[in-house]
């Protein structure tokens, strides 16, 4: 029988071509897949122009569409008078409009199998037209709660002011009303007029999703009401438009800070081992990202060292009172208090030191952010505490929120 004749070379050969088949099957696929990558890829239309407000006639305008997807493989397409046909191509463009009017741009991005169209309208005046000149009415309470003059002549600066508050009514939520006015802002020239004043009261937030936070529209109206406005810092933006059709802005912060009294009420004993306690109710607000941050809240208690109905026994301190201000966060947190302050020390701000105890309790706006060793905004509790066996009548406690830096 014969053995079959073997072939050295063509067996050795088997494994090289098995290698470099898996080799090249293995780049294809890569290849495919990125190729693929590609062609999934959403095709989304988005431009930006510049300048974007106050375009006249013969101004170069440039077109931006970087922020379109995807950022490779795709062209640009231009329409700029609106009629359907391509002006100009590439990822940016250049454009002068030699008319006045609202004109239509549309830019059109493909992939030469998906397409995607963005279309905006902006308003071309006159070349010689001016631009109005946007300006909101700076103005500043005269006095603050204390009746001390307020120097402030860059902001709107206001104090609620409730120095008469029953003891039935602990909490704080007065609102108050702010005036906007617009009145000195001038239209450009002799020849043209303001056509709109817009407000938007919350410049940091872009609420009709414009991808501008300060063109939103809450009032309009060259003088208008702003009503129910709390304790806080705001920033508000005026927007206005012209005959010409051309626009300005103006920015100015509003500070409304707060005061509140209670006076002449009586604070219960410890006869039960616990202390009494009465609560005053108050929101603070810190929130960076909205530009509404605090600077301090202050409680500010005054109470006689001896109460006059207090029998005070022979060689006994029973009569000497001691009243403390806690500050208590939203999760029952004890932030600070005044209970550390020696009986010869309580004479903050214009005491009578001879009849009374006068102690303040500061919370820095530190305090309110928002991290392990501090305590958050929210709702908090100001808390009268006496330990005590005596009863007394106090003679005032005052609750001051600082939002501006101004006394």
């Amino acid at each position: 029988m014969k053995t079959p004749a073997t072939h050295p070379m063509k067996s050795a050969s088997m494994p090289v071509l098995l290698a470099l088949l898996m080799v090249i099957s293995s780049l294809a696929g890569c290849t495919a897949i990125t190729g693929g990558s590609d062609s999934d890829a959403e095709v989304l239309a988005v431009f930006s122009y510049s300048p974007s407000s106050n375009i006249r006639t013969g101004d170069t305008v440039v077109f931006d569409a970087s922020s379109s997807t995807p950022s490779n493989g795709v062209t640009y397409r231009w329409d700029f008078d609106a009629d359907g046909s391509i002006d100009e191509t590439g990822r940016s463009a250049e454009w002068q409009f030699d008319t006045t009017g609202v004109k239509t741009i549309e830019l059109t991005v493909s992939d030469g199998s998906k397409s995607s169209s963005q279309t905006k309208e902006i308003t071309i005046a006159d070349a010689t037209a001016q631009p109005p000149s946007a300006e909101i009415t700076q103005y500043a309470d005269d006095e603050d709660c204390s009746n001390d003059d307020l120097d402030e002549n860059t902001h709107i600066v206001l104090w609620i002011c409730e120095m008469d508050k029953s003891m039935t009514d602990r909490d704080i939520s007065a609102t108050t009303t702010v005036t906007l006015d617009a009145a000195t802002s001038e239209a450009g020239d002799s020849s043209q007029y303001i056509t709109e004043w817009n407000w938007d009261l919350d410049s940091g937030t872009d609420n009709d999703n414009d991808g501008d936070s300060e063109n939103d529209v809450d009032f309009s109206g060259e003088t208008v009401d702003w009503s129910n406005v709390a304790p806080g810092e705001y920033e508000v933006n005026l927007n206005i438009l012209n005959s010409a059709g051309l626009t300005d802005s103006d920015t100015i912060k509003v500070y409304v800070n707060y005061a509140g009294q209670w006076s002449d009420f009586e604070m219960g004993g410890n006869t039960s081992g616990n202390a009494q306690t009465l609560d005053f109710d108050v929101n603070i607000v810190y929130d960076k990202d909205q530009g509404n941050t605090i600077r301090k809240a202050v409680g500010e208690l005054t109470y006689p060292q001896q109460d006059d109905d207090c029998n005070t026994l022979p060689g006994a301190t029973n009569c000497r009172a001691k009243l403390d201000i806690y500050a208590i966060n939203e999760e029952d947190e004890e932030a600070s208090n005044t209970s550390s302050k020696a009986l010869d020390q309580r004479t903050d701000g214009d005491c009578d030191e001879e009849n009374n105890d006068c102690v303040h309790l500061t919370l820095s706006s530190y305090m309110f952010t928002d991290t392990e060793s501090t305590y958050g905004d929210g709702d908090w509790i100001f808390q009268i505490r006496n330990d005590k066996i005596n009863d007394l009548q106090v003679e005032s406690f005052v609750i001051r929120l600082h939002y501006s830096n101004s006394k």
